[in-house]
């Protein structure tokens, strides 16, 4: 699954050639190229899929050869690679001292000469990408199902429209949940979402479960609660 291979060193413990014969010298690092690789699913995939492709791999790299800190370097730039912050995945790259010796993430070296190798899935989408849209999708328009997951632990679905805002679907999980909208903190993809957005500017696919943290109200000061309150004398 693209893990790292060995190689051949010279005398001098340089890197002298690949394990295919490539011959590329250690040496020879090139700056990270700003294209970002084009290809084709051999079957079309939603973003959700290529997410849990992509998890996958960077799950299972580390137990190939090769070192864990250079994968997680290696994942980070290739983050911020597809995020177009080519400056941050150079920096990335230099300090984990990995060499590119053709400019592109699907093939980089460690300083001792490992050859690590990333598969395009991982730094692109594919071309054949498609939105997944069925009845439980927020942006399929009219009411659908949207998937909350509570800080309790708790999984639920919520009967919303793409219209809703988030504070209107706050009030409706009151509504269904009895819990006080006011307690209510909506997150998705690590994103504090605020009560004027609406549910269509969120482009939440079914894949997607929006987390809701829920804080307790602050307790009434000691015993202000529980005292009555004088009546208020009426003068004739």
């Amino acid at each position: 699954m693209g893990g790292c291979v060995g190689s051949h060193h010279d005398s001098s413990g340089s890197l002298n050639e690949n394990s295919d014969g490539t011959g590329v010298a250690l040496g020879r690092n090139q700056p990270l190229k700003r294209e970002r690789p084009k290809w084709k699913s051999d079957y079309p995939m939603t973003e959700g899929q290529l997410r849990s492709k992509r998890d996958e791999f960077w799950d299972t790299a580390p137990a190939f050869e090769g070192r864990k800190e250079i994968w997680d370097a290696l994942r980070a730039a290739a983050s911020a690679f597809e995020s177009n912050d080519h400056l941050l995945a150079q920096a990335i790259l230099d300090g984990a001292s990995i060499t590119l010796p053709h400019g592109a993430l699907t093939e980089c070296y460690d300083e001792l000469g490992n050859r690590y190798q990333l598969p395009v899935y991982c730094l692109s989408p594919p071309v054949n990408m498609i939105e997944e849209r069925s009845d439980d999708d927020p942006g399929s328009g009219g009411e659908c199902q949207l998937r909350l997951r509570l800080s309790t632990g708790r999984d639920l679905r919520l009967a919303v429209r793409s219209t809703d805002t988030v504070g209107m679907m706050k009030r409706r999980l009151q509504s269904q949940e009895g819990v006080p909208a006011t307690t209510q903190r909506w997150f998705f993809s690590g994103r504090p979402l605020t009560d004027r957005l609406r549910l269509d500017q969120l482009n939440i696919s079914r894949d997607y479960v929006v987390q809701v943290i829920l804080s307790q109200p602050p307790p009434p000061e000691p015993g202000v609660a529980a005292l009555p309150q004088e009546p208020t004398p009426v003068e004739n």
